[in-house]
């Protein structure tokens, strides 16, 4: 008789290095000092299109389970739940949580992006949308190995950010890590995911004037 394989432990978050954790604490400051005017300046914002590009590549029916990584205020926790999903908010700033549980009447998590401890094969999907960025590419690595894990078998995440020539640095008060296709896809290959599809947004205009690279990718 064969004993059966052990499961995979799940990846523990180790403390960031100091220098990244200034950077993620002076990001942070930054949306919490103006929490009140982000919200009003995108609450409006259309995202369909990339909630869409998740939920197209789920295999499921609804409810599903979905992770807003980087929820905000909690617009699009609010339009998943209005579309017949259970999803569940997390973002670093403390005023974002608070609003967003406020605002959709969804779970929201308040965590850190660097110190991430998340449950293992809870999501039929991640949407990342305009978050991920924040991460410094020295970090990424692990924030991308929880995401995997807290995905189930076949589960799926979106990403969208601004896309660059992999360079990063502060833009004022707020960090940035600026991918091309190339550099995240490798990122995301070496995290265990397969891509499904990838456009540039806004839809429409010349790629010259699409500044914000959305991708869509399978856990392994």
């Amino acid at each position: 008789m064969t004993s059966k394989p052990k499961p995979k432990p799940k990846p523990k978050p180790t403390p960031p290095h100091p220098a990244l954790a200034d950077i993620a604490q002076r990001t942070v400051a930054h949306y919490d000092e103006r929490a009140e005017d982000f919200f009003e300046g995108t609450r409006d914002h259309d995202v369909r299109q990339n909630m869409d590009a998740l939920l197209q590549y789920i295999e499921g029916a609804a409810p599903l389970a979905i992770l807003d990584v980087g929820c905000g205020p909690g617009r699009d926790l609010k339009a998943f739940k209005a579309l017949g999903h259970q999803p569940v908010g997390l973002d670093g700033s403390e005023r974002f949580a608070e609003m967003a549980r406020t605002y959709s009447g969804c779970e929201v998590w308040h965590q850190n992006f660097l110190t991430l401890d998340l449950p293992a094969k809870r999501f039929d999907g991640v949407f990342a949308n305009a978050s991920l960025f924040h991460v410094p590419s020295a970090a990424l690595p692990q924030v991308l190995a929880q995401l995997h894990v807290t995905l189930k078998p076949q589960g799926v995440l979106f990403s969208s950010n601004p896309r660059g020539n992999n360079d990063e640095g502060w833009n004022q008060d707020r960090y940035g890590t600026y991918h091309d296709l190339a550099g995240w896809r490798h990122f995301m290959s070496t995290a265990g995911f397969s891509e499904l599809h990838h456009y540039y947004r806004p839809a429409g205009l010349p790629v010259e004037q699409q500044p914000w690279l959305a991708s869509v990718w399978r856990k392994l």
